[in-house]
């Protein structure tokens, strides 16, 4: 029913809190666009929005300077292409935090700092456990305690991926994955995951099932038939899990019991002529994201351990490749929403 789930996700430029996630929701804010509305616009729809958390690909001063005072929880992301400087060199660490994360550390409710996205496996990832390990000694030398640092893959760092439970990391990120997973177990920090059934089922959609895909049977009102996967013990009505249930296995695997995930990125496009890509499904898929991890009911694999999950994206960005990439927003860049979604299912 599910083939591998090894597609990374649509290409993105890449205060203190010890606050744990209760099942609430955030949203990527993506900028790949020069139509967007200033961020304190933005930043005041999120609030408008009750969206719990934001996910920023890279430090934005301005941004930030928005998120004070908020309450909003911050994903901070560095530049990919920082990484090998970041890895290499603990003062331009130090200046990054300098100018990036003390400054707001009063103001900004700092949930993580993310050392790259999707760069694993690749030329980059060998630099993202240094990168980590020399952010975090500038964070200490800062006086700033009590924000994790990670990073964000994709699941193309699996090799085996189907069924969940045979889940392994690939000959080509285990090198670099095994290392980095046992690392943020000993700090307790979640490794973050994107994760995106849509790829799945626009590659194989005779074989996926649409609604299997889209969690349709979260939805009380969903007239979509949802068949089930069995894995052992453990049955599937959705391919979100499976494939998160999949990067638990890989990790354990791996030797890092009990390592949170978080899903930093997941979403649906709406348009651009992809298979599925419709607003209809693209409103189905993130409001049944939304209900599915306001439950608390965890995975299969993970019962009762609410999940953290982030939407792809806050807006439609049209400096992003043609096709689906530029249909992933929630809202217009006029502000209007794409489609209706209930953020609300996700409040605690």
């Amino acid at each position: 029913v599910i083939r591998k789930f090894v597609r990374s996700s649509p290409r993105s430029h890449p205060g203190e809190s010890s606050q744990r996630a209760e099942g609430a929701i955030g949203v990527n804010y993506g900028m790949i666009a020069n139509n967007l509305p200033t961020p304190d616009k933005v930043i005041a729809m999120y609030k408008a929005n009750k969206i719990s958390y934001v996910r920023l690909f890279h430090p934005d001063t301005t941004v930030l300077t928005a998120l004070g005072g908020t309450g909003i929880g911050v994903v901070l992301g560095t530049f990919n292409e920082d990484l090998e400087h970041l890895a290499s060199d603990e003062s331009f660490a130090a200046s990054w935090v300098a100018s990036y994360v003390k400054p707001f550390a009063g103001t900004v409710t700092f949930r993580y700092i993310t050392a790259g996205n999707e760069v694993i496996p690749g030329d980059l990832g060998t630099h993202v456990l240094p990168a980590i390990r020399n952010i975090e000694t500038a964070l200490k030398a800062a006086g700033v305690t009590g924000v994790p640092v990670t990073t964000a893959v994709a699941t193309s760092v699996l090799g085996v991926s189907y069924p969940p439970s045979q889940a392994t990391f690939s000959e080509a990120s285990a090198p670099v994955m095994a290392p980095l997973v046992a690392y943020l177990s000993s700090k307790k920090a979640p490794l973050l995951v994107n994760v995106y059934p849509y790829f799945a089922y626009a590659a194989e959609p005779e074989t996926v099932q649409l609604g299997y895909a889209l969690l349709a049977g979260s939805s009380a009102t969903s007239k979509i038939k949802v068949s089930s996967v069995t894995d052992g013990g453990l049955v599937y009505t959705n391919m979100f899990d499976a494939i998160l249930d999949a990067a638990h296995a890989a990790v354990e695997k791996a030797g890092a019991q009990g390592l949170e995930l978080v899903v930093s990125e997941t979403g649906w496009p709406s348009g651009g002529g992809g298979t599925g890509a419709t607003v209809e499904n693209a409103a189905a898929y993130n409001n049944n994201v939304i209900r599915h991890a306001a439950s608390g009911a965890g995975t299969p694999r993970r019962p009762g351990k609410a999940v953290e999950t982030y939407l792809f994206a806050m807006f439609n960005e049209n400096q992003k490749p043609e096709g689906t990439e530029q249909h992933f927003g929630l809202f217009q860049p006029d502000m209007s929403a794409v489609y209706p979604v209930d953020f609300a299912a996700g409040s605690y």
